[in-house]
């Protein structure tokens, strides 16, 4: 055999492995799609109070009653939570959902599984709000402003309660939600700086701190009516965060990392 033979030969089966090895590349990125596809689907269910999608195959999908029996519970302790605080009678959120007691303890056996989803939900929900935002605003401050606001309707303040006590912060699940929202919001945050039109000596975590400060609950109190007045203090709070800057603001800037380990 001469040497032009070998190389021939040596240089199709290179080629062959390079395209083994494409191949193989190419199955990989279309095996992840599905995963990479049920998160998202996953998530998005959250946001409605669904459960999110069933991870075999041979796992039977709820009826869709059952779906708007489990999404009306969530909602109504959402209400309830805001209402009263965390420690609502669970025999409220049934009566509240119009479901019987029974139904609500099939989806959720404990207060602190029933909390764990209304937590993913409302984090779910602002996350969404915050995509929202940014599509349908060109002026980043305009779409900042339009979060903040449409944050405080989905009454992102009444988390903090949920969180005290023996609340698993740490839950992959919402780690995961938290990780998304915090990214939507450092997002927002950026772009408004960036653009001039947010004032420099702030971040993100003075954004979500403030948020929740003017939108949390004071349960059982009897003024609830003072609600009516949370988006008139927001825009407050937007006015003195627009540039120029009319303060010098005492301490540091709160960041993510302030607010975790907080």
């Amino acid at each position: 055999m001469g040497t032009g033979s070998v190389v021939k030969g040596g240089t199709a089966a290179e080629a062959a492995a390079g395209s083994t090895a494409r191949a193989a590349a190419g199955t990989a990125a279309r095996d992840a799609e599905p995963a990479k596809a049920a998160a998202r689907a996953d998530s998005a269910a959250r946001a409605k109070g669904a459960a999110p999608t069933a991870p075999c195959r041979g796992t039977p999908r709820p009826r869709a009653d059952a779906l708007r029996n489990r999404e009306r519970i969530i909602a109504a302790a959402r209400e309830l939570f805001v209402e009263f605080g965390p420690d609502v009678a669970l025999d409220d959120v049934a009566r509240r959902a119009g479901v019987g007691n029974a139904t609500l303890y099939r989806n959720f056996p404990d207060r602190a599984a029933l909390t764990h989803e209304v937590v993913l939900a409302v984090t779910s929900r602002t996350t969404l709000r915050a995509e929202e935002a940014e599509a349908a605003e060109a002026d980043p401050f305009a779409a900042l402003s339009r979060f903040v606001h449409a944050a405080a309707d989905e009454r992102i303040g009444a988390l903090c309660p949920m969180l005290s006590g023996v609340f698993d912060r740490d839950h992959p699940d919402l780690l995961a939600e938290r990780g998304r929202l915090e990214e939507a919001v450092e997002g927002l945050v950026a772009r408004a700086q960036s653009a001039g039109r947010l004032r420099t000596d702030i971040a993100v975590g003075d954004v979500l701190v403030a948020l929740s400060q003017l939108t949390r609950p004071l349960p059982g109190i009897a003024c609830q009516g003072i609600d009516r007045f949370t988006h008139r203090h927001l825009q407050l709070f937007l006015d003195g965060l627009e540039t120029p800057a009319r303060s010098e603001l005492p301490g540091s800037a709160a960041t993510l990392e302030d607010l975790r380990r907080s």
